[in-house]
């Protein structure tokens, strides 16, 4: 409890010995404080062995406007589409589960190439201490330049919708406000939300997000806060709760919800079709 009480501090406070905007920390030192927090680490058990069969996709790499190079593992339509997905991980990294999802999505969206893209630069953690190593050591600037090195790589021309869960629900409106004009569409499974009112208001895209109820983290609170400042900056937001805790609907996670999963999975996937049409 105290671990607790001491993370909402900081969160809201603002108090971090990081370079801060005028609203506090940055969303990526925010998830860097969950990731130091051991109740949060408990909500996340090491997640059930997975192997992905017959993956049609590739792990690509890609310039990166830092000089480095990113990867994301693709699964590109057979002829050339203007329509693109983006999806971010979990905070396990781009592992076969993550790979499999991607997969899905092409399999149901049809014509799009669908990129997960990796934050980690190939890093896969099998236990929560290696995942809280991994989050933890993320460094904002060089997530940004990965995403807009995706950015760079599908084109000025391509229609960018993002999805992604926990740490990679976060990074999905990040994602979205990188992309700029070419965004069309943001899907957020209880993500850390933008705080900076400016940087929502320039936002190109509405969003979608999917919240627990239970959640300790990104709580109804957060939620409700995310809510006033998306009406502030004059951006649309359509939010869904469910009556259950934190990752409720990754597979992997012993409170797993089948009944709630896919009903998120059925209202995103409708929103993704109605803006990769």
């Amino acid at each position: 409890m105290k671990n607790i009480i001491l993370l909402l501090v900081l969160l809201w406070s603002g108090a971090s010995t990081r370079a801060q905007s005028c609203c506090g920390p940055s969303v990526n030192d925010r998830n860097i404080m969950l990731a130091s927090n051991e109740e949060f680490a408990k909500e996340h058990l090491a997640p059930l062995p997975f192997v992905l069969q017959g993956g049609k996709g590739n792990t690509i790499t890609f310039k990166t406007p830092d000089g480095k190079t990113g990867k994301a593992y693709a699964i590109k339509n057979d002829k050339p589409t203007d329509k693109v997905l983006f999806v971010y991980q979990e905070w396990w990294g781009v592992n076969d589960y993550i790979k499999q999802v991607a997969e899905n999505y092409k399999e149901e969206l049809g014509d799009v190439d669908v990129y997960a893209i990796d934050l980690y630069d190939g890093g896969i953690a099998t236990t929560s201490a290696e995942a809280q190593k991994l989050m933890g050591g993320l460094k904002e600037d060089r997530a940004k330049a990965i995403i807009q090195g995706a950015i760079n790589m599908v084109g000025k021309k391509a229609k960018i919708a993002s999805i992604g869960w926990c740490m990679g629900g976060a990074w999905s409106l990040q994602s979205a406000l990188l992309e700029g004009k070419q965004a069309v569409g943001c899907v957020m499974y209880y993500g850390m939300p933008e705080k900076d009112i400016a940087r929502l208001k320039t936002l190109n895209c509405d969003v979608t997000g999917f919240f627990g109820t239970q959640d300790n983290y990104i709580s109804p609170e957060v939620v409700k806060q995310f809510e006033a400042d998306m009406k502030k900056a004059g951006k649309s937001l359509t939010t869904k709760s469910y009556d259950a805790p934190h990752a409720f609907a990754n597979p992997s996670n012993p409170k797993f919800n089948k009944e709630f999963a896919e009903d998120v999975h059925t209202r995103a996937l409708a929103y993704l079709r109605s803006k990769l049409k």
